[in-house]
Parts: structure tokens; sequence; C-alpha cells
């Protein structure tokens, strides 16, 4: 993983979590499962956030490391960065849990 600018733990994931800065209009290959991705990535995304690998629609889970991490609060477009102004999180609620 050294080197790596995200990375992707589960081919179910739908996220990427960003191993250093990424800054606007920036093209990141990704390896999942023996395969490589290509995202383009829309926004600045800081170290330790999140974005996502293919369009997410709104009430679609958040999966992270294979697990639903929660649920889209609205559309968000491949690239786009995933964080609390477009994800609800169900971990730790006792008042909602993720669909599925």
């Amino acid at each position: 993983m050294a080197g790596e600018t995200a990375i992707v733990m589960e081919a179910a994931d739908n996220v990427a979590t960003v191993m250093r800065d990424i800054e606007p209009h920036t093209e990141v290959e990704l390896p999942i499962a023996g395969d490589k991705l290509s995202v383009y990535v829309r926004e600045r995304i800081r170290f330790g956030h999140k974005f996502a690998i293919r369009d997410i629609k709104k009430g679609d889970r958040i999966v992270k490391y294979g697990e639903p991490i929660g649920i889209a609060t609205q559309d968000i477009r491949a690239g786009q960065h995933v964080h609390i102004h477009n994800l609800e999180s169900a971990r730790g609620r006792g008042d909602k849990q993720p669909p599925g």
C-alpha cells in the first residue's frame, strides 16, 4: 500500500479512503480485487477522507471496508467527497440501521 493515493479494501466498497491529499481534477487509479479502476476526483479530498468510486444514489448504502457505514443523503457522483454533508451515519445509532 505504500505510495498509493487512495485505497479500496473490498470489492463491494463504493468509496475509497485517501492516503494523502488529492487536488481537484486528478485521475486516481485504484486496484480493486485484482482489477484497476480509474476515478476522476472532482474536488479536493483531504487525507483520511473518502470519495465515491462510482455514482451513489440518495438513499443508497455507503460501503467502506465491505461494511455499510451510512446512507447517502443526496446523489453522489463518482469522484465526489463523501462526508457528513452527504452521508448520514447509521453506526452507533439505536434509532436507525442501514437498509438491507
